[in-house]
């Protein structure tokens, strides 16, 4: 068929634009992706090959496409596969052997996280993929992906890196498996691994590849070559990196820390709490020990982490040439590229501390700042980008107010070993001055073409609070100019016990901002609210603490709309907390909602209003009603003496939320008022019936186990579980069938 035309102005009519030569001239704007690509521009090899788990978004939040930028600026070949069929090793052959290396993403976050919801049932949305449609990554990414290319390229250094990676790297909690794993440098099919942000370890990866090409007279690298693998071995000795190797090799590195075997840790729930306390403790630049862990004959080693960036490094960074599109070839729209297409990151990293979040795992705790200079000229090439209409989706990062902030002494800081520098309130060492973000955002707000600037990213208002000088400018003008009717604060709670073990601010500080808040807005003459986040399901959060939030959101006249259910990522401290059912910081006892119906109980307390929800309360209030009579009866008759009723712990070495309501928690013992709906807890509470059956809550709450990850039937026959016959008990991709009668609505992931 011929193909189409366009006309074009009279004075070009002799030109014919055709779809192809359209297609090729965007297709240029891009790294290559087909053979074809590499053809235009004139290459008949690539020096490295990228691979991710995600659709091709030329934009620096996208992992892949920021390194092959970064790689480009290097004078590098430089060709990318995105989302590559798991069943086969073809779509990495396309663009031939790279004569670098592999490298391997499971994409922007953690591809089981991306796979499934906080009740473990299979996702059908992709935020990116395109057309936001699901199934387009294999679980276990990062594994599935390193096996193929060494299917394809057998001789080729393969080199794995990204967030599922990085908070895979030691002996982990896998809540979809629900059980603790090995580090994934045991399963992964590469050489080593780059975790956190890669843009410094990858320049010395890369000049010492190169360095071997020359030894070998500049073919591709083999690792049959002696040079190849001298190479690997040097860069097996810096930062950023981490990797498997013998226990004689292990012992003999200096400035190491033993940390508990994965033996220890998996049998034993102590020593995991331990093991996720020294990694947290060991994750800054400037002071953290290389970390080892025995499996078995062989030991992970895990480097310090990477020193950060400069602000002119981190300039260089985001002034490559991205496109901030999706790659043409997609017919359909990426819902995470239209979300931050229009965006300016002007941090990396976040020394908050919260206890939930992996951003000091991999972003590190120490804050990256660009220059005003370089935010503000991307803020006016925004006009030039397609689609452009005056509206900034975002200024912001992890924080949105934590631009320039830092530790007040050098010195001090390569000491310092907190794990949050806000918490249990902010330190005094830490430099709080507002006064950059508020005259970067009022130059912004001049820039001609800009109509409105939108403040996205999460707000730390105890620091806004906490800063003297301006922090109450930036509220101010924060309120008045930046917020687009709604403004999304994350409290996550309002208990004090639970806000300590996340690291959160207290409900003071979280009422005074909202008060502020109103009255800025009321000033501005504007009709804004504000839009809290909260998480049900977290560590230590008895269903009375859930009560006291649903007290509140009753007093304020809050009906949320999007609420957090927990869901424990790899190697945080929070999610050693679900596991062990341990404060890893006080070894203290703690409830933790397991259970599929405590866990509809919580997040049935945050949005009573929703459908099925009210039953769930009504069960629960009826439940704890003849709780209390029951335990009243047993006082009257003398059952009771010698102990605190609840307080006997459960199987797993959780207490039941009645040893803590009853000992620790003011509202259960009755100093705190209740929420008239709920009624009045006279002794403790145990966990009762709310009418769920719970068959099948052994061993993975909410439904039937059956097989997992790679044991898919999409997956590579070699990765698969038993004989690799392909018979496989259940072809989908589901590692939970719940019931059908827990299936109800999915619970919104927050990704932040």
């Amino acid at each position: 068929m011929n193909p189409q035309t366009k006309k074009i102005a009279p004075a070009a009519r002799d030109v014919r634009v055709t779809n192809d030569s359209v297609f090729r001239e965007a297709c240029s704007r891009f790294l290559p992706t087909t053979r074809k690509e590499m053809q235009w521009r004139g290459w008949d090899e690539l020096d490295v090959l990228l691979v991710s788990g995600d659709a091709y978004v030329d934009h620096p939040t996208f992992g892949i496409p920021c390194l092959g930028r970064w790689l480009e600026k290097m004078g590098l070949r430089v060709g990318i596969v995105s989302q590559p069929r798991w069943n086969t090793p073809e779509d990495f052959l396309v663009m031939g052997r790279p004569r670098l290396f592999i490298g391997v993403s499971s994409g922007t976050v953690d591809s089981m996280i991306n796979n499934y919801t906080a009740n473990k049932k299979s996702r059908s949305d992709d935020m990116y993929s395109e057309g936001g449609v699901g199934g387009k990554r294999p679980d276990y990414a990062s594994i599935v992906y390193s096996e193929l290319a060494k299917q394809a390229f057998p001789e080729t250094p393969v080199i794995v890196g990204g967030v599922e990676a990085s908070l895979r790297r030691l002996a982990h909690y896998d809540f979809w498996q629900n059980r603790i794993r090995p580090s994934i440098l045991t399963e992964l099919k590469a050489e080593f691994m780059v975790f956190g942000m890669g843009e410094r370890t990858t320049q010395m990866m890369v000049d010492e590849f190169k360095k071997a090409q020359e030894e070998t007279g500049n073919a591709p690298l083999s690792l049959n070559d002696v040079p190849t693998q001298k190479a690997i071995e040097r860069i097996c000795g810096q930062r950023g990196i981490a990797f498997m190797a013998t226990k004689e090799h292990a012992r003999g590195l200096e400035g190491r820390l033993t940390i508990p075997s994965f033996e220890e840790v998996r049998d034993d729930k102590k020593k995991f709490a331990k093991a996720a306390y020294s990694i947290e403790y060991e994750a800054s630049p400037f002071n953290g020990r290389r970390l080892i862990q025995y499996h078995g004959a062989k030991a992970a080693v895990i480097n310090p982490p990477a020193l950060p960036l400069s602000t002119e490094e981190l300039d260089s960074v985001y002034e490559m040439p991205f496109t901030k599109e999706q790659h043409p070839v997609y017919k359909a729209r990426i819902p995470a590229a239209d979300m931050i297409r229009f965006s300016v990151n002007s941090t990396r990293g976040c020394f908050g501390g919260c206890s939930f979040c992996a951003i000091t795992l991999h972003q590190g705790r120490i804050v990256q700042s660009r220059s005003e200079k370089s935010l503000l000229n991307e803020v006016e090439d925004l006009n030039n980008v397609p689609g452009f209409k005056g509206i900034v989706s975002d200024i912001g990062g992890p924080t949105a107010n934590m631009y320039t902030l830092r530790c007040k002494s050098h010195e001090i800081q390569s000491k310092c070993r907190k794990l949050s520098c806000v918490h249990p309130r902010v330190c005094p060492h830490l430099h709080t001055d507002h006064t950059p973000s508020v005259d970067l955002l009022e130059k912004a707000r001049k820039i001609p073409g800009i109509r409105k600037i939108h403040i996205a990213s999460g707000l730390r208002y105890d620091i806004s609070i906490a800063d003297k000088k301006s922090g109450q400018k930036y509220m101010k003008d924060l309120i008045t100019h930046h917020v687009g009717g709604h403004l999304k604060v994350a409290p996550e709670h309002l208990d004090d016990e639970v806000l300590h073990l996340m690291k959160k601010p207290g409900l003071r500080n979280f009422d005074e901002f909202v008060n502020y808040f109103n009255e800025v807005s009321a000033e501005a003459g504007k009709e804004q609210y504000v839009v809290p986040y909260f998480i049900s399901g977290f560590p230590g959060t008895t269903h009375e603490k859930m009560e006291k939030v649903y007290g509140y959101l009753k007093e304020k006249g809050w009906n949320l709309q999007q609420v957090q259910a927990f869901i424990p990522t790899p190697m945080t401290l929070a999610t050693a907390m679900y596991w062990t059912g341990i404060d890893p910081m006080t070894k203290t006892p703690l409830f933790v909602a397991k259970e599929y119906k405590d866990r509809k109980i919580q997040q049935a307390l945050l949005q009573p209003h929703k459908a099925g929800h009210r039953e769930i309360l009504e069960q629960y209030r009826k439940g704890k009603m003849n709780q209390r009579d029951a335990a009243a009866n047993r006082a009257r008759s003398g059952t009771t003496a010698g102990r605190v009723v609840g307080a006997e712990p459960r199987r797993g070495g959780s207490p039941k939320p009645g040893a803590l309501g009853s000992l620790r928690d003011p509202q259960a013992q009755g100093r705190l008022p209740m929420h008239p709906a709920l009624p009045k807890e006279a002794g403790s509470y145990k966990s009762i019936s709310t009418g769920f059956s719970a068959k099948g809550d052994r061993g993975v709450e909410g439904g039937v186990k059956y097989d997992y990850g790679t044991g898919d039937m999409r997956t590579p026959v070699s990765l698969r579980n038993g004989n690799g016959s392909g018979k496989h008990p259940r072809a989908g991709r589901s590692l939970v069938e719940p019931p059908p009668s827990k299936m109800g609505k999915k619970l919104l992931l927050d990704t932040r």
